[in-house]
């Protein structure tokens, strides 16, 4: 039997093997495992962790955010023992992919829960519902994503062409103040869907005068839904850039998904603190729309891959923490 410690050695060794990329033996109890996994944490931590109300503070944040990464990390050890070196060097691409790209889904979540003043013991609730949807589009735009390119395999220097421009367009982009209960998705929303503007503990609908009508909780999840979209565009095919194995793609997102509530509640109020990260971000995705591109005609080493975004997110964090004067 193959030792953890050997086991952990063969993972971050992964990347110079595999040229073209993980083929995966996909057994029968595989999805089912991988779906009964996911399943069980996300009852877990509504029934059980999070069953109340509360106002999650930093220190219960930062030991939820480990114990999701570590979650993240033993599935890695999984995939490396049942497929190997390559699958996991690709699963942990996909995985830091996915959690550096969501952070800038993290900090709009702050800004919706500011805007519609949503008290803090409420927002796991609606981030639960959030994460729990977003799992069953990612799915989709993964199947989706894979079976395009398996069959129009000059689709991979559009995606990654659509991705550069992303990373472009990110380091152009400056923030500016919205108005999210402006938004065209709102007002359609209101249109449709009876509403109030009074919170009914951490209900999602309420009844009033006899009439059911949603809360403002409802609103902000349609928004963090819109918003996951919105991010998945870019980041599903910058997983899709590592890796071309469904199993191995949603598994990543997937696990990377699972602790953004946590990381959530630990990044929301330090957005100015990372001042570099979006050039970061940019960064990396110009770097995966150029790594898809010419994944066409050359398949590059995950280990080049993993040692770049990680170089990238690493110098991004060092720099705006340094201007800062947190490192002096």
């Amino acid at each position: 039997m193959t030792s953890p410690a050997v086991l952990v050695s063969q993972l971050f060794g992964a990347a110079s093997s595999g040229s073209h990329g993980a083929k995966l033996d996909i057994a029968g109890w595989h999805w089912p495992l991988l779906i009964a996994i996911i399943s069980a944490m996300l009852l877990v931590d509504i029934l059980v962790i999070h069953r109340n109300a509360h106002e999650v503070h930093t220190k219960e944040a930062a030991i939820e955010s480990a114990v999701w990464i570590g979650f993240g990390l033993v599935f890695a050890l999984f995939i490396l023992w049942e497929f190997g070196t390559t699958a996991a060097g690709e699963y942990m691409g996909g995985y830091l992919i996915e959690k550096s790209l969501s952070v800038d889904n993290v900090f709009v979540w702050a800004v919706l829960f500011a805007h519609f003043q949503v008290p803090k013991m409420y927002q796991h609730r609606v981030l639960f519902w959030g994460i729990f949807g977003a799992l069953a589009m990612r799915i989709a735009f993964i199947f989706a994503g894979v079976a395009i390119i398996n069959t129009f395999k000059v689709t991979l220097i559009f995606f990654g062409l659509f991705l550069l421009y992303s990373g472009i367009k990110l380091l152009q982009t400056h923030d500016e103040g919205f108005d999210p209960s402006k938004s065209r998705a709102m007002r359609i929303f209101h249109r449709f869907v009876p509403s109030t503007d009074e919170l009914d503990g951490q209900k999602l609908f309420t009844m009033k005068n006899g009439k059911r009508l949603a809360t403002p909780l409802l609103a902000v999840l349609v928004l963090v839904e819109i918003t996951d979209v919105v991010f998945a565009i870019d980041s599903v095919p910058a997983v899709l850039a590592v890796t071309k194995e469904q199993y191995i793609a949603f598994a990543s997102n997937a696990f990377a998904i699972l602790g953004l509530r946590a990381l959530y509640f630990l990044l929301a109020d330090m957005r100015d603190r990372f001042k570099y990260l979006q050039t970061g971000l940019g960064v990396i995705l110009a770097f995966v729309g150029v790594k898809m591109t010419i994944s066409y005609w050359w398949h590059m080493p995950i280990a080049i891959s993993l040692s770049v975004i990680a170089l990238i997110l690493a110098v991004s964090i060092f720099a705006s923490l340094r201007d800062e004067g947190a490192l002096q």
